[in-house]
């Protein structure tokens, strides 16, 4: 069981996000609040948190005039404060180290398109550093979350390939199509036969899409799947606000399981209580 979405639960707490850095902020100013939000979770039945960085980067904090060095240190106390909360429950707990895409530094949307007009290289030279520092701070995995297309997906892979530290690749999609419009099925197969990957899937989607995309997971990697979707509200970027229903994000969670997901959790717009209801609702199922 993974956790939800980390804005969710620091809005909650009443935590401005406005920020361009959007939660990666409170590692700099309010790193207690981030590791309230890690335990809130692990509270409600989630046996992996995903940290804070998913909008850190050194493009990132050098646009707010923050240097390499303290950008290290922000990114290895993502990884600290999720192994932190995990002491304070029983049992065994997992901390999965966020990998945002590149859009997310951009703050504008650009995630749920893709496209950056950016080479693979600078793609590569993007995510490498981050990808070092984060594993060398110590998580059980790295989450690659919320790629929009499988140009960025591949850039990503090279630098996993061969380093022997595992990953999971979680594509954002639309549909039966990455957010940028690939086949997800193509999108998967860029991850087969790479030893680093221990799983692929889907977030940051609608619950809608969640199953067929477990479905062209399976076929394609035969590798254990990860969802964990939005609650079916969607992001208006330009407007930055959600709009729509986020009703019925829990009662598809047995279908999901039983078409092959093995890590299962929720991203945008859910938080502590549907988590707990996840975790219930698998528990009843098992």
């Amino acid at each position: 069981m993974l956790d939800g979405g980390m804005s969710t639960v620091l809005e909650l707490a009443g935590h401005d996000l406005s920020d361009e850095l959007w939660s990666a902020r409170l590692l700099l100013t309010d790193p207690g609040a981030v590791r309230a939000a890690h335990l809130a979770y692990y509270r409600a039945g989630a046996e992996v948190a995903i940290t804070a960085s998913y909008q850190a980067s050194f493009a990132g904090f050098a646009h707010r005039g923050i240097g390499d060095t303290e950008a290290e240190r922000l990114l290895r106390s993502s990884v600290a404060l999720a192994r932190s909360a995990a002491s304070d429950v029983d049992g065994q707990r997992w901390v999965a180290a966020s990998i945002g895409p590149y859009g997310a530094v951009l703050a504008d949307g650009s995630e749920y398109r893709g496209r950056y007009g950016l080479t693979r290289r600078e793609l590569v030279e993007f995510h490498r550093r981050r990808l070092e520092v984060l594993w060398e701070a110590g998580p059980d995995v790295l989450a690659v979350e919320t790629v929009p297309d499988v140009d960025e997906a591949e850039a990503v892979l090279e630098v996993l390939r061969g380093s022997g530290v595992p990953a999971w690749l979680s594509y954002s999609a639309r549909g039966d199509r990455t957010c940028a419009g690939q086949p997800l099925e193509e999108a998967f197969a860029v991850a087969a036969g790479i030893d680093e990957v221990i799983a692929v899937g889907v977030n940051c989607c609608a619950p809608g899409d969640v199953a067929g995309a477990v479905a062209a997971a399976r076929r394609v990697t035969g590798l254990p799947v990860v969802v964990y979707p939005n609650s079916g509200e969607r992001w208006d970027a330009a407007r930055r606000s959600w709009t729509g229903d986020g009703a019925g994000f829990v009662p598809p969670v047995r279908e999901w399981v039983g078409a092959g997901a093995r890590l299962v959790g929720g991203c945008c717009r859910t938080g502590p209580e549907d988590i707990a209801a996840l975790a219930e609702g698998l528990a009843v199922r098992s």
